[in-house]
């Protein structure tokens, strides 16, 4: 499936006062989809959708979000906001003159990609999500409620400027990857005075579903960049819920599948399981397909194959009607 899908092509756009890498496999006039990671994640993350999609004759594109990789990481945390981050995005659609496109996402990048889908549905014609449903804006912003959660929970410890970095810098940038990438606890909750970072376990190596390589291509990439900017990211979230006022009580009116892991982490924390089962998520994102498996949080990667044909054949049904319009 691999060779057939060719190879992987690497550029930078110059969009919306950024640059952003790409990573792009596939025929360059198949039906575009744009997939966008999360955290501590690159464009790289995606590379076994990229080659099932590229097979299929999709034109699969993949950008390293701003802060990340190889695209540029401004410096001012305000350059962090989800308008920005949606803007980019926007832009490099533009860029390529591409006026609809499918999307895919997971963690961050699921996020980013409900907001797509809320400030500007014209642009995408399906989309893929995973890990992370559209929670709604609410009459107080989301870090009151993690604020109840403690000190020892990973958001309130990322909001405080440099804090979690000069945690993580106790440690070779491989080895934060690699408690990042285990991840199989419930909750990313850290006992009193204790760091995340320390809180997580350190594996000898990395996980099943990812090789030495792949790591020291994530760790090379990291260990450039730090990752302020990603956490920039989790201390723009305030600062989203007032920028995000005039979609309060709005409805994501593009077709969605949302794939949900049994295993993944914050399920209880975030309410996101019983937000999904009750109907909650289907109020406010109407035509709403649901998909459950086994898996843990990096599911793209962890279980690709399942992801790929869930993707694949959620896509196709767009993909078709198009051909046949």
């Amino acid at each position: 499936m691999e060779a057939a899908a060719g190879e992987v092509r690497h550029w930078n756009a110059e969009v919306n006062g950024v640059s952003i890498h790409v990573a792009e496999q596939g025929p360059a006039d198949g039906p575009a989809v744009l997939l966008i990671h999360g955290f501590p994640e690159l464009w790289l993350s995606w590379r076994h959708q990229m080659a099932a999609l590229a097979a299929r004759g999709f034109r699969a594109l993949a950008p390293d979000l701003r802060g990340y990789g190889d695209s540029s990481v401004p410096t001012d945390p305000a350059a962090y906001s989800i308008l920005h981050i949606v803007g980019d995005l926007v832009a490099l659609l533009d860029h390529l003159r591409l006026p609809k496109v499918f999307m895919v996402g997971h963690d961050w990048g699921a996020h980013v990609a409900w907001h797509l889908c809320l400030f500007r549905p014209d642009r995408v014609r399906a989309a893929v999500i995973l890990g992370i449903p559209y929670f709604p804006r609410g009459p107080r912003p989301i870090t009151e409620s993690f604020a109840k959660l403690g000190d020892g929970f990973y958001i309130n410890q990322f909001q405080e400027p440099g804090r979690a970095e000069r945690a993580f810098s106790r440690y070779d940038v491989a080895t934060v990857l690699k408690k990042f990438y285990a991840l199989e606890i419930d909750e990313l909750i850290a006992p009193p005075g204790v760091e995340i970072i320390d809180f997580l376990q350190t594996p000898s190596s990395p996980p099943p579903w990812m090789t030495e390589e792949e790591l020291g291509q994530y760790a090379e990439k990291f260990q450039k960049t730090g990752f302020t900017g990603p956490m920039n990211y989790y201390r723009m979230l305030e600062t989203n819920w007032r920028l995000t006022a005039p979609w309060t009580g709005a409805k994501i009116i593009v077709p969605v599948k949302f794939i949900l892991s049994k295993n993944d982490v914050g399920l209880q924390s975030l309410g996101t399981e019983k937000y999904v089962n009750s109907g909650g998520l289907k109020s406010y994102v109407p035509n709403l397909e649901v998909s459950i498996m086994e898996g843990h949080h990096f599911l793209q990667q962890e279980k690709a194959e399942r992801v790929n044909s869930e993707i694949l054949s959620f896509l196709d049904k767009f993909a078709s009607e198009e051909a046949s319009a």
